[in-house]
């Protein structure tokens, strides 16, 4: 039900007259690594929801903060209740256009450019992010992307008590498998 109600509210942001020309997943996939002096810390969400229109290629991806899964139980606490204070910031997102003219009926790889907003912990940042689309024989779509997020740039602090334990920058890789949003 929350995913059909999180789909409905990213159609909001596209033109319904490209409607069959909009793909979407809500099996996304994000993940996380930390890499720390001390310790080491990786979560893995696949709650990720997605939306691309191939027409104006704009893209939109919606984060359940706390469906982040760690190996440990504490450190989910810890991230969701001081770190990115999932029950005030719910959500991640990013709203961004792809820059290069994609040839969406020719199955291949492409390097691509995703330009637009990430927002993390309630706070905007432009950035462009670099990844690799795959549009396979059947039509569907693939993208993946990794990238770097300074904790910094998203006003999350990390206190000086675990600040051996916990990575200023974050690498984070995504990968979503579009189909055509059914109607």
């Amino acid at each position: 039900m929350k995913n059909s109600y999180y789909l409905i509210a990213l159609l909001c942001l596209f033109n319904l007259s490209t409607f069959s020309q909009v793909l979407s997943t809500t099996k996304g996939e994000i993940t996380f690594f930390s890499n720390a002096p001390l310790e080491d810390i990786s979560a893995k969400n696949s709650r990720v929801i997605s939306m691309l229109n191939m027409e104006s290629k704009e893209l939109v991806v919606r984060v359940p903060i706390n469906q982040f899964e760690f190996p440990n139980k504490l450190m989910q606490r810890h991230f969701n209740e001081n770190y990115l204070e999932s029950e005030k910031y719910p959500y991640g997102t990013f709203k961004g256009k792809i820059a290069e003219n994609i040839d969406w009926g020719k199955a291949g790889s492409y390097e691509a450019n995703a330009t637009g907003i990430l927002n993390i912990h309630g706070i905007d940042q432009k950035r462009t992010l670099r990844g690799k689309l795959i549009i396979g024989a059947d039509g569907s779509v693939q993208i993946s992307t990794k990238f770097i997020v300074a904790l910094a740039d998203h006003g999350i602090e990390i206190p000086k008590l675990v600040f051996n334990k916990i990575a200023e920058k974050i690498e984070v890789s995504s990968s979503f498998n579009y189909q055509p949003l059914k109607k």
